[in-house]
C-alpha cells in the first residue's frame, strides 16, 4: 500500500501543481467566470480519460487466462516501470521550463480556440498525468487487494492535495522543488523493484533463465517473507535468495539510470 500510496500522491500533486498553473494564467489574464469553468470542464474531461483508461485495461486483464494473463501482468510490470524512469528522467530535465510551455500552450490555445482551446488544454495535461497513475496502478495492483489497493490510492490523492495546498497559501515553509526531488528518488527505487518482480514472473514462468538460483542466502539477516522483509521486498526489490538474472535485472537497471541521470 505505501507504494501504491507514494506514486498515486506524486502523480496527484503533478496534476494538481499544472492545474494551479494553469489558474494562475487565467486569472493573470483576466479570463474570468468563464475562463475558471473552461479549466474545470478541461480537468473533468482529463479525469475521465483517464478512468475509461483504467475501465479498459481492467477489462483486457479480466479476458485473459494462463500464460496470456501472466504475459499482461509481465507488461504492466515493465511498462510501469520504464514510464515511471522516463517520467522522473524528463521532469529533472524539463522541470524549470514546465510553467513556461504550459502557459504558451495556453495562450496559443486560447488565441486559436477559445475557451474550447481552454478546456482541450487542460483536458490533455490532466488526462496525461491520469493515464500514468493508471498504468502504475496496473503494476503495482499484483498481488494486492482491491481494498488495499483503493485505500492507498485514494490517500494519496487527499495527500497530493494538501501538499499543494500548503505550498499554495504558504502555511508551512514547504519546498516544493525538494519533496519532487526526494520522491522522484524514490519513485526510482519503486520501478527498480517492479523491474525485479517483472524478473521474478519471467524466470518463474520458465520464460527467463536464472542462471544461479539462489545466488547467496540472506534470510538469516532479513528474511523477504517476514513483515520487514515483505516491505524492503515490495519498495526496493529486496530478495533474501535472489537469482543471478534478478541481481544482474536490478544491477543493469540502476547502472541506467545513474547513466542518464547524470547526463541529466
Amino acid at each position: 500500500m505505501t507504494n501504491v500510496f507514494l506514486v498515486v500522491w506524486r502523480e496527484s500533486l503533478e496534476a494538481w501543481l499544472i492545474v494551479a498553473m494553469l489558474s494562475a494564467w487565467l486569472g493573470a489574464n483576466d479570463e474570468g467566470r468563464r475562463g475558471r469553468i473552461a479549466l474545470a470542464g478541461g480537468v473533468l474531461a482529463g479525469i475521465a480519460l483517464a478512468a475509461t483508461l483504467g475501465w479498459a485495461m481492467l477489462d483486457i486483464r479480466d479476458d485473459l487466462t494462463g500464460d496470456a494473463l501472466e504475459a499482461f501482468r509481465i507488461a504492466a510490470l515493465i511498462i510501469a516501470a520504464g514510464m515511471i524512469t522516463h517520467m522522473v528522467l524528463w521532469m529533472r530535465r524539463h522541470s524549470r521550463e514546465m510553467k513556461t510551455r504550459l502557459h504558451a500552450g495556453l495562450a496559443h490555445a486560447r488565441r486559436n480556440g477559445g475557451l474550447f482551446g481552454v478546456a482541450l488544454v487542460a483536458a490533455l495535461a490532466v488526462a496525461r498525468e491520469g493515464a500514468e497513475t493508471v498504468v502504475f496502478l496496473c503494476g503495482l495492483a499484483q498481488g494486492i487487494d482491491a481494498g488495499t489497493l483503493t485505500v492507498g490510492a485514494l490517500g494519496g490523492l487527499v495527500a497530493a492535495g494538501a501538499t499543494a495546498g500548503l505550498a499554495n497559501r504558504s502555511l508551512a515553509r514547504l519546498d516544493i522543488g525538494l519533496v519532487l526531488r526526494l520522491s522522484s528518488l524514490a519513485l526510482l527505487v519503486i520501478a527498480s523493484a517492479m523491474a525485479v518482480a517483472a524478473c521474478d514472473r519471467l524466470i518463474g514462468t520458465g520464460w527467463l533463465p536464472p542462471l544461479v538460483d539462489p545466488l547467496w542466502d540472506s534470510a538469516w539477516l532479513v528474511d523477504d517473507a517476514s513483515t520487514a522483509g515483505k516491505l524492503l521486498a515490495d519498495f526496493a526489490g529486496y530478495r533474501a535468495r535472489p537469482a543471478l538474472t534478478t541481481l544482474g535485472v536490478w544491477s543493469l537497471y540502476w547502472l541506467a539510470v545513474t547513466l542518464l541521470w547524470r547526463r541529466r
